[in-house]
């Protein structure tokens, strides 16, 4: 090795930051830990700070050092914190870099730097140095940010995986500041509340769609600079339009230049495949109980929701972290210490992330992707909850489909199955998501999911949508389902937009836009999408028609919407609903209406209830029920 060149011993950590780090409280650790441009002395150059406890030897190597490992070695602290430090003059902004570590058998490793702000645009591996600066012009957004996540306000999300959401040059992706206009655009017009990003986190294998993660503090560079993925977030904010972001703090990918073997040893992950290794995605575990670790995710999560201004945060893949034998047979797994199957660790270290997210940022949202029956996944912690603030509903997404998979003509069969999700729709508080996983590996696209010629296919979506719309909890679709994307969602292509020029399509995203618009202005569509108090079924045992009616109530005693959903190609003549309040009942919303791709055969007007009992009610209106369809009737105000 080259003799060591001028690294100047300099340190950003106060002592109350280490013991911050070591005791798992440091939670704004990428203020000090990574590179940082700064001066020292009156010199301008980088500050590097790495945790790597059991490395005998770290240096930073680079383009500006032709790569040589003994030219910048980083300093040991000497307060056995593992933190290695020091600053380097003269270089900044674009340093290509990694960490050359001498590990404790004699190995040399060239790791990337955890807390890097930017890496370079894969199969590339290096970290960049990168200053996050931006100037934010989101301030009416975030003044107000406050009302558009309260859980009493409408919350519509689009879920989006930038890579191939469109590709309008062949295989190249739209830029982040491309998406700024394109995605915004379209969201606005579409009317949905929010938008949900698969993982922007760089990420080394693209097909992985994001979730394999390498770098945690750093947007993929395949779209553009950190300051391009500031922007759309700025411009999403300007539309009005809410940014969560997919965070995977439940596994991590083995790549030789990312967290695994970071010094040699497992320093993020456990040692015992038994709790270190995912079978199913074949990679690394987080260690929770490893108090630097938690320092580490909690870090990532304020990270994103302060530097780049994100509302929300949907984690990823909750259930295997709460269970030690998720998807793992006899003898794969070490129960607790309890003998339960329960990760304690990871349960303790969810609770923390949540109370610390709604601590600093209390007009934030986080959302856990959960399937199991866990219970208070979406409850306070000081009631023995997680502490999340919505649960994606699995249970009403499975359900779902497979009624709607049926023939119209099986369908009283089957119709438990699309009542059941009421059973327990308020024991969290529920997303009802159509979601990425639900268009890949062999499902096919929604619309295959529909049975009957093209007409009927389009109409059990609409239904479907109207019903999902109209279900209690908020809600999320995928891209391309909005508009019946007719081949199965791959990352190797955009969506297939030029089929929106085709009048089944059209019309259907024309639907979604109103049904969306419909939501966002009916409050009693959202005020209690919690709360058991905004759902009463007015008939849920019609079975043999196939015919669902309830009514969503808001907050004000005669604030309600009466649903009736008619899942059969048949005309329901003269199909009476039992209604609470004498007056007249106009149409919200008719998926049937001709401009959707309906009949158009059934010209609601206003409906006038009659004083005569039906459904155990004291008043009933009287109608004409369209096939395949959904009907929002409101009371005149």
């Amino acid at each position: 090795m080259t003799a060591p060149t001028n690294v100047l011993a300099h340190s950003l950590f106060t002592d109350f930051d280490i013991s911050l780090w070591r005791a798992g409280k440091n939670f704004r650790a990428y203020d000090k830990l990574g590179s940082h441009v700064i001066e020292v002395d009156g010199q301008k150059g980088t500050y590097f700070a790495v945790w790597a406890p059991s490395a005998k030897y770290v240096a930073v190597v680079g383009d500006f050092n032709g790569w040589d490992r003994g030219l910048h070695p980083l300093n040991a602290r000497w307060d056995s914190s593992g933190i290695w430090e020091g600053f380097i003059p003269a270089i900044g902004n674009g340093t290509v870099y990694k960490y050359a570590i001498d590990a404790p058998d004699g190995r040399w490793l060239e790791k990337g730097d955890p807390f890097a702000r930017l890496w370079e645009t894969p199969p590339k591996t290096a970290s960049v140095v990168w200053d996050t600066f931006f100037e934010w012009d989101d301030e009416e957004w975030m003044a107000k940010r406050s009302e558009h996540n309260a859980i009493d306000r409408p919350y519509s999300v689009y879920e989006v995986h930038l890579g191939s959401w469109m590709k309008p040059k062949g295989n190249e992706s739209l830029s982040y500041r491309e998406m700024a206009v394109e995605l915004v655009d379209y969201v606005n017009k579409m009317n949905f509340t929010h938008v949900e990003f698969l993982p922007v986190m760089e990420h080394p294998y693209f097909p992985s769609w994001g979730y394999q993660c390498t770098g945690y503090f750093a947007p993929s560079s395949r779209f553009g600079g950190p300051q391009d993925f500031m922007y759309l977030v700025q411009e999403l904010h300007k539309a009005g339009i809410g940014v969560i972001l997919d965070w995977v703090p439940s596994h991590f990918p083995t790549d030789a230049h990312g967290l695994a073997d970071f010094d040699g040893t497992h320093l993020y992950d456990h040692a015992d495949p038994r709790l270190g290794f995912h079978p199913d995605w074949k990679s690394a575990i987080f260690n929770y109980g490893r108090n630097e670790v938690r320092s580490f995710l909690i870090s990532n999560a304020l990270f994103w929701l302060d530097r780049y201004h994100i509302d929300g945060l949907r984690v990823d893949a909750v259930a295997s972290m709460l269970y030690l034998d998720y998807s793992r047979k006899e003898g794969e797994w070490i129960p607790n210490q309890y003998g339960g199957n329960e990760n304690l660790e990871a349960i303790a270290f969810l609770r923390e992330f949540n109370e610390t997210v709604f601590r600093e940022y209390p007009d934030t949202m986080t959302i856990a992707e959960e399937s199991t029956a866990f219970n208070g996944v979406s409850r306070p912690t000081y009631v023995g909850g997680l502490g999340f603030g919505q649960k994606w509903m699995m249970g009403w997404m499975h359900d779902t489909l497979n009624y709607f998979k049926n023939d119209p003509v099986h369908r009283s069969y089957h119709h438990g199955e699309i009542t059941f999700s009421l059973v327990y729709a308020f024991s969290e508080n529920f997303m009802l998501p159509l979601s990425h996983d639900e268009v890949v590996h062999g499902k096919g696209p929604l619309i295959d999911r529909m049975p009957g010629d093209e007409w009927q296919r389009f109409a059990n979506l609409r239904a479907m949508f109207g019903y999902m719309y109209t279900h209690p909890g908020s809600k999320l679709m995928f891209m391309g389902g909005e508009f019946g994307q007719t081949s199965e969602w791959s990352i190797e292509r955009g969506l297939d937009w030029s089929l929106t020029e085709y009048a089944p399509h059209k019309t259907l995203q024309t639907f979604f836009a109103t049904l969306n618009k419909v939501y966002r202005s009916t409050t009693a569509l959202y005020e209690r999408a919690y709360d058991p108090k905004g759902f009463e079924w007015i008939d849920l045992g019609d079975h043999q028609n196939s015919v669902l009616t309830y009514l969503r109530r808001g907050k004000k005693e005669k604030d309600i919407v009466v649903v009736i959903n008619n899942f059969t190609p048949a005309v329901r003549h003269h199909y009476r609903v039992g209604v609470p309040f004498k007056g007249k009942y106009s149409v919200l919303l008719n998926s049937d209406e001709e401009q959707f791709g309906g009949t158009g055969n059934f010209k609601l007007k206003p409906l006038k209830a009659v004083e005569s009992e039906w459904n155990g009610r004291p008043y009933h209106i009287e109608l004409d029920l369209p096939p395949l369809s959904t009907v929002l009737l409101q009371l005149g105000k």
